[in-house]
């Protein structure tokens, strides 16, 4: 499958999106960052990508976090999609998670973008729902260890 993108910001130092092993689920965000941006220790904001995406129609771009930098430098992003018919720029919304300051850099790979299937649903209102062995238990209700 083919996936058109377009750059939105010239003068960004930033490349095309991309996988870095063949393996690899996601392809690699970079921050299109004139200068150097510090983030402060809990603060959150929205980082430019540079690029525009057309996702295909029964698709979504899941944009995700990098798990080496929130474990290594406790750089989080907050999960976003990226709908088949939005034309805008991708922007990442990053979270510092660490106590200490951290520098996103210009052409920092700063997330990852998933291309999944979605499926559409008919919503068909009711009076009740079919019964299961969990019923409406919430929230720890199976428990913590494996039986």
């Amino acid at each position: 499958m083919n996936v058109r993108i377009s750059r939105v910001h010239n003068s960004a130092r930033t490349w095309p999106p991309g996988y870095q092993t063949d393996g690899a689920a996601g392809l690699d965000l970079s921050a299109a960052l004139l200068i150097p941006y510090e983030l402060s220790p809990g603060e959150r904001t929205k980082i430019p990508t540079g690029w525009a995406i057309e996702v295909p129609g029964g698709f979504e771009g899941q944009v995700r976090p990098r798990s080496g930098q929130a474990l290594k430098f406790g750089l989080d992003v907050i999960l976003g999609t990226v709908d088949s018919d939005y034309r805008g720029e991708v922007c990442v919304i990053v979270h510092n998670i660490s106590n200490e300051p951290l520098v996103i850099a210009p052409g920092d790979r700063i997330a990852q973008l998933v291309i999944a299937p979605v499926a559409h649903v008919q919503i068909e209102v009711v009076d009740s729902l079919s019964d299961t062995a969990r019923g409406d238990g919430g929230w720890g209700s199976t428990g913590v260890k494996t039986k």
